[in-house]
C-alpha cells in the first residue's frame, strides 16, 4: 500500500551492516506466524540509491541493483518463505561494503508460486516492502541497476510459472530478476574521508519523548495553575488523536503508552496538582524487543535466471 509515498524518517545503517526485516501474517502481532506455510517461493532483497529517501515518487522505476536472493535449497530441501518460517519471520541481508554513502531505498521481495502453475489465470504472488535509510562508510561503488516497476515481472519470466508441487522439482530453481552485486569490499573504498556527506533528512526531531515509526509525541509546556493544566492536557489529547489516526497496521501499542501520559496529567488536574506536568521530559518509547530469531543470513542459492532484461 502506498509503495509512492515516502515516509518521515530515515534509518542510519552503516555499509556492511546487517539488516534485518520481520515478516508477519499478523501486522500487530496478535498472533503467531510470517506467511503462509503454503506461500513457497524464493526471496530477493534490492536497493536503489535516491536523493531523498523521504520524498514521494522514488521508487518505480531505474536504480534498483539486488543485493541479496536465495531460491531453493536443494540439501536442506527447503524454500527461502520455509526458512523465513523456521526462523519466526526474521530475514538478515548485509549492506554492501563498497556502495557510496547517501540515501538509499531497501525493497524486500517474497514470491509465493502456490499459485504459479496451475490456477486460472496463473497467479505467482509477490510480497514486497520498502525501507529507507541513509547509509554511512562506504566507499566510492555504483552497482549496474535495472528498472522495477509496473510489468517488470511477466509470467514469461523463468521462475513465475514454476511447478512446485512437481515430483522431483525441476531444480535448480531460476531464481527471477538480476544476478546479485558483489561487493569489492574494502578495496572499493576510496573515499576522503572529510569530503563525507553526513545525514539530514529524516532524523529523529528533538525533543520526540516516545517514537512509534513516523510519529512523535513531544512534552506538553510546563503550567503552575489550574488553566495552564488543563491546556496542556488538552495539547497532549491532541497529540494523542493523531497517534491513533496515524496507527498503521502494527497496532495501538505505542498510542496507549501516550494515553497513560495524558490520564496521568487529568489526574494531576483533577486532584489539583497544577505544577507540571509530571515525569517532565521522561523517554517513553519502550526498549526495542530481542529479536526472536536467528539474524544469520540464509545460504544463497546462485541461480538466476539467464534472460533478464529489464
Amino acid at each position: 500500500k502506498d509503495g509512492e509515498k515516502g515516509v518521515a524518517r530515515v534509518c542510519p545503517a552503516k555499509a556492511n551492516s546487517l539488516l534485518t526485516f520481520e515478516f508477519r501474517e499478523y501486522a500487530d502481532g496478535s498472533q503467531p506466524g510470517s506467511i503462509d506455510i503454503g506461500h513457497k517461493g524464493p526471496c530477493a532483497v534490492y536497493m536503489k540509491k535516491v536523493e531523498d529517501a523521504t520524498a514521494d515518487d522514488n521508487a518505480a522505476g531505474d536504480g534498483w541493483f539486488k543485493i541479496w536472493h536465495t531460491g531453493y535449497d536443494e540439501q536442506a530441501e527447503k524454500w527461502c518463505t520455509e526458512k523465513l518460517i523456521d526462523n519466526n519471520g526474521f530475514l538478515s541481508v548485509r549492506i554492501p561494503e563498497d556502495i557510496e554513502d547517501g540515501y538509499y531505498l531497501v525493497r524486500t521481495e517474497l514470491l509465493a508460486l502456490h499459485m504459479a502453475a496451475f490456477a486460472d489465470p496463473l497467479d505467482p504472488q509477490f510480497y514486497v516492502n520498502c525501507a529507507q535509510i541513509y547509509v554511512q562508510g562506504g566507499g566510492s561503488a555504483r552497482p549496474e541497476t535495472v528498472s522495477i516497476g509496473e510489468g517488470t515481472y511477466t509470467l514469461d519470466t523463468p521462475g513465475l510459472k514454476y511447478n512446485i508441487y512437481a515430483k522431483p522439482l525441476q531444480l535448480p530453481y531460476p531464481i527471477p530478476g538480476p544476478h546479485v552485486y558483489e561487493s569489492k569490499g574494502v578495496a572499493g573504498r576510496s573515499v576522503d574521508l572529510e569530503k563525507r556527506d553526513t545525514q539530514s533528512k529524516g532524523l529523529k526531531p528533538a525533543g520526540c519523548i516516545l517514537q512509534r515509526d513516523n510519529w512523535c509525541g513531544f512534552e506538553v509546556p510546563d503550567y503552575s495553575d489550574e488553566n495552564g493544566c488543563w491546556a496542556s492536557s488538552k495539547k497532549c489529547w491532541d497529540q494523542s488523536k493523531m497517534c491513533y489516526d496515524t496507527t498503521p497496521p502494527t497496532g495501538y501499542k505505542t498510542c496507549d503508552i501516550w494515553g497513560k501520559k495524558c490520564n496521568g496529567i487529568d489526574d494531576a488536574c483533577n486532584s489539583g496538582n497544577f505544577n507540571g506536568p509530571p515525569n517532565k521530559g521522561q523517554v517513553l518509547t519502550p526498549e526495542p524487543k530481542p529479536l526472536g530469531g536467528s539474524p544469520q543470513i540464509f545460504k544463497r542459492m546462485e541461480k538466476p535466471s539467464r534472460r533478464w532484461s529489464a
